[in-house]
């Protein structure tokens, strides 16, 4: 026999018959035996332990602990999971604000990585100054028997006779018992997330727990997705597409979340936090996934807390920023009326970036505009597309400036001579195109980020956390779709990191991605 003195870290016993047994640890695995198990082995273990239900689980009454077992095809038992478990006291300290800010708490993890654990040190504490009621499908939550473990404190448990009643229990619970608070051990049938909808729609706080790694899994997972608001394809108008720059099929959040807050726990000490589910699931659907907080204990057990940097994708874009995220083509402006100044930030392994306070915008002078030989129709387009106060006018003496195309610049057209005589600005376009007539126009209004000063502090913090996100060992960052402008200054911030970035795709859904040597 092997003696291991390490109980602290050991998570379950394998049994299986005809194998030695193992026992596992946090990070690694033990024989414990070099003899096989046998029959006699594994009824001598069932024999001792409750009875086991239609989920092919057991426990030991007043204890935590936990036996699964796997039959064979005629019922009979040929392996048995020992599972530890323990009430560690002080595990919610790191998220204990957030237990306690009366918001319905998703917690997020791999099987093994500590969701019972922390479920139910949670009930404990919420025990104290409200209704508790834990829905303890297998007791591993209050443990075997009738008395639960003095380790939920005093919240009620109420038991589950087969799994699949999981449902009926949890709205069993509101009805009967006037809970404030209802505590879920792994939510994973789509009746059982329909039943935490119904919950969290009469106001009742929400603790509950779901197999997953991240987010994006959830999402995923046709089962749960309904925990986060759920996906839906919308098929949106043409100008929405075009304003988006996007497919006019696109991934939308179907309805408001169940929960209010995820917490992904991906290390028994590491979790990571997002704090608004709905503006996480928006951001995520639409390409570009807000950082999560992230909070750690350290080796002296003591709690850290970094948050993200600076805001991702807002919500909902503002008006001057659907303008910057426009569909115009690269290019680069024979003047310096159309370029826009390069930060100077000092390169450093983990940058952080602190946008300024916002001021409002300049308001832009209204341009009396002589299309010559370019379509008036798509230019009333571009300038509504951009913002910019633009007035078409059908003659030249009415006009503050003259745009028209190359052929008919170089072959000195009668329109182009006359506002050449009366030093008329003109503007010459290769082709008649949306995207060539925006470029003109962002050059004509001069929209640098003087500005518009947030819409570019934005941007430019969607960019630092690209950056930092390659600096901190991701393979690529792809930003969102943007104009000319947006990409240039995209590319001017990833240079001065030494970073290489490039534009992908085509217009409207040309973007910059950025990545290491």
């Amino acid at each position: 026999m092997v003696r291991v003195d390490d109980s602290d870290n050991l998570l379950e016993i394998i049994l299986d018959l005809g194998r030695p047994p193992m026992a596992r640890f946090v990070d690694r695995e033990v024989v414990l035996l070099e003899q096989e198990v046998t029959h006699e082995d594994i009824q001598t273990v069932v024999s001792r332990v409750g009875e086991f239900d239609a989920d092919n689980r057991a426990g030991l009454e007043r204890t935590l602990h936990r036996i699964s077992a796997i039959r064979n095809r005629k019922g009979h038992i040929v392996g048995l999971t020992c599972r530890v478990g323990r009430a560690v006291y002080g595990t919610i300290d790191i998220i204990q604000d957030l237990i306690e800010s009366g918001k319905s708490i998703l917690l997020l993890g791999r099987p093994g990585v500590g969701k019972t654990t922390m479920l139910r040190e949670a009930a404990r504490i919420l025990a104290e100054k409200a209704r508790v009621v834990i829905v303890d499908t297998s007791n591993e939550i209050g443990g075997d028997g009738d008395v639960p473990h003095p380790a939920v404190g005093k919240a009620r448990r109420m038991q589950v006779p087969t799994p699949s009643l999981q449902h009926e229990v949890m709205i069993e619970a509101v009805e009967n018992h006037n809970p404030e608070v209802i505590i879920i051990d792994e939510i994973g049938r789509e009746l059982e997330a329909q039943a935490a909808r119904t919950i969290a729609e009469r106001g009742v706080q929400l603790v509950a727990t779901a197999h997953g790694r991240t987010l994006e899994n959830l999402l995923l997972n046709p089962t749960l997705s309904d925990l986060v608001g759920g996906v839906e394809s919308v098929t949106l108008s043409d100008e929405e597409a075009r304003r988006r720059g996007t497919q006019k099929t696109v991934l939308e959040r179907r309805s408001p979340p169940t929960f209010d807050v995820l917490i992904e726990i991906q290390e028994r000490n590491r979790l990571h936090v997002h704090a608004d589910v709905a503006a996480a699931v928006d951001a995520l659907l639409r390409g570009y996934p807000i950082p999560p907080e992230i909070r750690y204990r350290d080796e002296n057990g003591e709690i850290h807390i970094e948050r993200p940097a600076a805001p991702a994708m807002p919500r909902a874009l503002p008006s001057g920023l659907r303008r910057a995220f426009g569909n115009a083509t690269d290019y680069a402006p024979a003047t310096g009326r159309g370029t826009r100044p390069s930060t100077q930030p000092t390169p450093t392994p983990a940058p952080e970036y602190e946008p300024s306070p916002a001021t409002p915008p300049t308001p832009l002078p209204t341009i009396r505009i002589y299309p010559y030989g370019v379509a008036r129709n798509r230019l009333l387009q571009a300038a509504k597309r951009l913002g910019v106060p633009a007035i078409v006018v059908p003659t030249l003496e009415e006009a503050d400036v003259l745009m028209t195309l190359r052929t008919y610049y170089r072959s000195r057209q009668q329109p182009v001579v006359i506002a050449e005589e009366r030093q008329m600005p003109i503007y010459v376009l290769r082709a008649n195109t949306i995207n060539q007539m925006e470029q003109s126009l962002v050059e004509m209004f001069n929209l640098t980020p003087e500005n518009t000063p947030a819409e570019w502090e934005v941007i430019a913090a969607q960019t630092q956390i690209a950056i930092q996100s390659v600096l901190n060992g991701q393979r690529y960052v792809d930003l969102p779709p943007a104009s000319a402008e947006v990409r240039r200054f995209q590319h001017q911030m990833a240079r001065q990191y030494n970073l290489v970035s490039h534009s992908y795709g085509k217009e409207p859904n040309r973007r910059v991605r950025i990545f290491r040597d």
